[in-house]
């Protein structure tokens, strides 16, 4: 019995040897390549690494759908290094807040193109129907509208328009919280309508108000 290990220990022995060894000269050869490099040769040049891009390409003059801020279009399409990566954004106006928003072409998931005719359609079709009337406490419905508004989904958005609307504009019937954020719902709706439908705004207002059955407009108070 003893004399079978001895064997088995010589075999082990013997296969580690032969792994060194093939280990080692491929070690020394990749030393060799590093150390004698020649006083002539030009240094290694990195290569500035590119930002990784999404699918969705946006073009200048485009609008699209920044879900705090509505409704923008693109007026540029700028390049920037920052810490040896190549980035790409856009600079993207939203009209309606007079401001400018620098946001990287990898990070298009904040936004969205604007709506189609149908989503429109189906939009004015949402507006039409009767609201909803919920019995929990205003601050907390006050919360759901305007995460429904932020959310920068346009049926969302249609539905906060439609159960706060109050079919007039006299201040005694909404309380300041809820007419605020009705405005805020109405105007992030009638500017994603107008850059869809390329119309007015006084048309695009009184597509709206037509939809929510109001006696007043908005801008007319």
């Amino acid at each position: 019995m003893p004399k079978k290990k001895k064997i088995k220990k010589t075999k082990k022995t013997k296969i580690l040897k032969k792994k060194i060894t093939k280990i080692n000269p491929s070690i020394k050869a990749s030393d060799k390549k590093t150390f004698n490099n020649s006083p002539d040769e030009k240094p290694e040049i990195k290569k500035i690494k590119k930002q990784p891009t999404e699918k969705r390409i946006y073009n200048l003059k485009d609008y699209v759908v920044y879900p705090k801020h509505g409704v923008g279009k693109i007026t540029a399409v700028e390049k920037a290094t920052i810490g040896q990566i190549d980035i790409q954004f856009y600079k993207i106006f939203i009209e309606k807040e007079k401001l400018t928003l620098t946001v990287p072409i990898n990070q298009q998931s904040k936004l969205r193109p604007i709506s189609s005719i149908n989503q429109i359609n189906k939009c004015i079709s949402i507006l039409k129907t009767k609201p909803k009337i919920k019995r929990t406490m205003w601050s907390r419905r006050a919360q759901e509208y305007d995460q429904k508004i932020n959310s920068g989904k346009i049926y969302e958005l249609a539905e906060v328009v439609k159960d706060l609307n109050k079919n007039t504009d006299i201040i005694a019937d909404q309380s300041y919280s809820e007419r605020q954020l009705f405005e805020k719902a109405y105007e992030r709706l009638k500017s994603e309508f107008e850059a869809v439908l390329k119309v007015s705004p006084e048309d695009v207002q009184k597509k709206m108000d037509k939809a929510l059955g109001r006696t007043v407009s908005l801008e007319s108070v």
